[in-house]
């Protein structure tokens, strides 16, 4: 087995708000020479201070949203948990500023669309709208499809470059991972296209398997025509949400 590159050191090169609650992180310096290209909607590993009591290194995963020479973007989710404090990722992007350097394990492979579908039904959360993003951008400009997203807040909503005949139906949800039924929902209300359909879906735990259990079980979509994962847990860290998806995946 082919070994784990070792991480790069990357700089900050500027950071914006893209809406309320996404913030984007341009990242360059030496750690873009020789570079992989085009690896946007694949993922990098931040590899962040180590949490109090820890000795290694905390790790979160995170979406390359776009890819320039010498150059990515990386969107994080502003949210905040009950007690209004940050995950240590978000932290680490609030308190960036240019010249500010990480390390960054990576890139792993994206899940783009297959070409060739005659539908195309797209589901995800805003941990997820950077792979959508990148995805629609990639489709072929005939291609046909419905995208739901769930956003925080009206003003989340974002400029997306998908092809004419994709509707993207935007659905607002002030506070992530307490209306695990939204997206299936939503889903559920669109009548069923004819042909050839792929289906698309990543957002929390909870709303993963509602989903799942709409696409696979209801529709019953093959693993030929569903990509579906779950990309956080609402309550748990990165770590002990991977454990949950592995004993989710073992029960299934």
């Amino acid at each position: 087995m082919a070994s784990r590159p070792a991480p790069r050191t990357m700089t900050v090169i500027a950071k914006r708000k893209v809406s309320p609650s996404m913030l984007r992180v341009t990242l360059g310096g030496e750690g873009m020479v020789d570079y992989p290209p085009d690896q946007q909607g694949g993922y990098v590993k931040l590899r962040l201070a180590p949490l109090p009591g820890k000795d290694k290194p905390t790790v979160r995963t995170y979406t390359i949203r776009a890819q320039r020479e010498g150059e990515m973007d990386v969107d994080f989710v502003l949210h905040e948990t009950p007690d209004g404090s940050h995950g240590p990722a978000t932290d680490w992007a609030l308190a960036a500023e240019p010249g500010t350097v990480i390390d960054l394990g990576g890139p792993g492979p994206a899940k783009p669309l297959p070409e060739g579908m005659d539908f195309y039904l797209i589901a995800g959360d805003m941990t997820a709208l950077p792979a959508i993003s990148v995805n629609l951008e990639a489709l072929p400009r005939d291609a046909k499809g419905i995208a739901v997203l769930e956003v925080q807040d009206d003003a989340d909503r974002q400029d997306l470059a998908a092809p004419e005949g994709v509707e993207i139906r935007w659905l607002v949800n002030p506070q992530p991972g307490t209306q695990p039924d939204l997206l299936a929902g939503a889903l559920r209300d669109i009548a069923w296209p004819q042909g050839d359909v792929h289906a698309w879906a990543a957002c929390e735990f909870s709303s993963m398997k509602a989903l799942r259990g709409l696409l696979r079980e209801e529709r019953g979509l093959g693993p030929d025509r569903l990509y579906i994962s779950s990309y956080w847990k609402s309550g748990l860290d990165e770590d002990n949400h991977k454990l949950a998806k592995r004993e989710d995946a073992e029960a299934v």
